[in-house]
């Protein structure tokens, strides 16, 4: 469902910058990752403190809205909710590589802002959680912020596709948000020697993977409803998220990563090519 550029060295479970991705839309979600992953490295990696990084975001927000100023329109206007104090303090060519393209990517394809600025929102989030050794009371309240840092690029993809229906974009934040869940679980061995901890006080592993697996079964009917190409992308990454799911339930994930060796995605593949319309 996601094709990239990657901006570092990223080890990635899912399907990224696959062939299946439409040509059509290819330069606008490789625009798209990019923005996201650039912003995740900001809020995350290197040794730079809290004030740095919420300093580095704003800043990546402001040549955001310079970016979306090539498209202007009710659509592509900042969000309101944010408060750009100095537009001209940074351009989008603060991050050519990145902006360049999602600018183009926004003009020729009327992206909505919100969803961007809603990721931003998201690693901002991040950012003081960890400072201030905050955890996330409940799963209600881990689900709202999968709402901000999954669900809207799923939307935007579906902007892109042309599918606006609700019951695609229900089915889509099903599918978001069980990869969300599953890449913190996934991640536990690396997230918590950086102070990153998501898991609600009093819950069980075990339950929130299952969780996460039940998220996913629920959303995999999007593949039936997405044209083509991009169907069978999907496909690709409801298994790649079951199959980490897997492998996270037979090691220890405390202390080791799951990844995916080859068996593994033949393995996909063949699971991806009998899913069946329910």
């Amino acid at each position: 469902m996601t094709c990239t550029m990657r901006p570092v060295d990223h080890y990635e479970n899912f399907p990224v910058a696959s062939r299946l991705c439409p040509p059509h839309v290819r330069g606008a979600v490789v625009a798209i990752y990019h923005f996201a992953r650039t912003a995740d490295d900001l809020a995350d990696e290197g040794d730079a403190s809290a004030a740095q990084r919420l300093s580095q975001l704003a800043a990546y927000r402001q040549a955001l809205v310079r970016a979306s100023q090539a498209s202007p329109g009710p659509q592509n206007l900042a969000d309101p909710g944010h408060n750009i104090a100095d537009p001209s303090h940074a351009s989008h060519t603060d991050w050519p590589q990145v902006f360049d393209p999602l600018a183009r990517a926004i003009e020729s394809h009327v992206l909505p802002l919100p969803f961007l600025h809603a990721l931003l929102d998201a690693f901002e989030q991040d950012v003081a959680f960890t400072r201030d050794a905050r955890r996330y009371a409940d799963r209600t309240e881990l689900l709202a912020y999968c709402e901000r840092s999954a669900n809207p690029v799923g939307r935007l993809l579906l902007h892109l596709y042309g599918v606006t229906d609700e019951a695609s974009l229900r089915l889509s934040d099903a599918v978001c948000t069980s990869l969300q869940l599953i890449n913190f679980w996934q991640d536990l061995s690396v997230d918590l020697p950086r102070g990153r901890f998501y898991l609600p006080p009093g819950a069980q592993l075990s339950d929130e993977v299952a969780f996460a697996r039940q998220l996913m079964t629920q959303g995999a009917a999007l593949v039936h409803r997405l044209p083509g190409r991009a169907g069978w992308e999907l496909r690709l990454v409801v298994q790649g998220g079951l199959r980490i799911i897997d492998k996270i339930q037979s090691i220890d994930p405390w202390h080791q990563r799951p990844k995916l060796v080859a068996t593994d995605w033949v393995l996909m593949l063949w699971r991806a090519l009998w899913m069946r319309q329910r």
